[in-house]
């Protein structure tokens, strides 16, 4: 399971909730040059004493910057933010796919070079719909993505997606899992978390491993930090997923996206 780290409320730092996520036991941090915080992120991986191949970590670019060697230049920088000179991430994503088709080929061939030069462990996308990874064909030369990261939860299962990725054995990583505690109250939810005496947020994440998927919650209090890893204990039934499984509501269930697959 992953960490994410965005949106922070004040008295709380990259760093220090960074820290917080290590000290408790998660191994992969998920950031992006949009959340501003990638030197934060390498500042607690050196200052957490925790070996750096013992660690996890995503960072993601929107947009290119202009030429190929101005994007290159900008991962490379977000690289050295979290790994230092010479260091490098674990997984470098396209953080969506709004740049359009040229914005998008332009971007995954400097994550391709980043990839060849080991700098980047994997490359990936998010928010990638079906037409926009089938595009890919066409100019990549890393194909498939490692990697798609994408908004699931149980009101937005992005069933397409989620199933041609396991057709393509793209990993599949699930942001806002909990969907930001909108549906702490629902009904069906609720019932369930009471039958396994757990927080409705431990049911969400519990069923995103058991659908496959790598949740990626976010954050900023450190009991609920602590809580949220503790997911390992206690399986969800088949017939409780099955139950979460029918609150699906298709783009109506987003709250960030739900993805084009034309």
């Amino acid at each position: 399971m992953s960490f994410t780290i965005h949106d922070l409320v004040p008295c709380q730092t990259p760093m220090s909730s960074t820290l917080k996520a290590l000290e408790v036991g998660y191994r992969h941090i998920d950031s992006a040059q949009f959340y501003a915080n990638e030197a934060e992120v390498g500042e607690a991986l050196r200052a957490s004493g925790i070996p750096r191949d013992q660690v996890f970590v995503t960072t993601k670019i929107l947009t290119p910057a202009g030429s190929i060697e101005s994007t290159y230049d900008k991962v490379l920088a977000s690289v050295e933010k979290i790994g230092g000179p010479g260091g490098y991430v674990d997984l470098f994503l396209i953080h969506s796919p709004k740049s359009g088709p040229a914005g998008r080929k332009h971007l995954w061939q400097v994550l391709e070079r980043l990839h060849e030069e080991g700098r980047a462990k994997s490359i990936g996308v998010s928010n990638f719909g079906v037409g926009h990874i089938e595009e890919m064909k066409s100019y990549a030369k890393v194909w498939p993505p490692h990697v798609n990261q994408l908004e699931l939860h149980p009101w937005c299962q992005q069933r397409t997606i989620t199933a041609y990725c396991k057709r393509h054995n793209i990993v599949v990583e699930a942001y806002s899992p909990i969907v930001r505690n909108y549906k702490a109250n629902d009904e069906t939810l609720v019932e369930v978390a009471k039958r396994y005496n757990k927080t409705t947020q431990q049911v969400l994440l519990r069923y995103s491993l058991q659908k496959g998927w790598i949740p990626l919650p976010k954050s900023d209090n450190p009991e609920r930090i602590a809580s949220n890893a503790n997911i390992f204990d206690f399986n969800l039934s088949e017939y409780d997923v099955e139950l979460l499984d029918s609150l699906d509501q298709g783009d109506a269930g987003a709250i960030v996206e739900y993805v084009v697959n034309e």
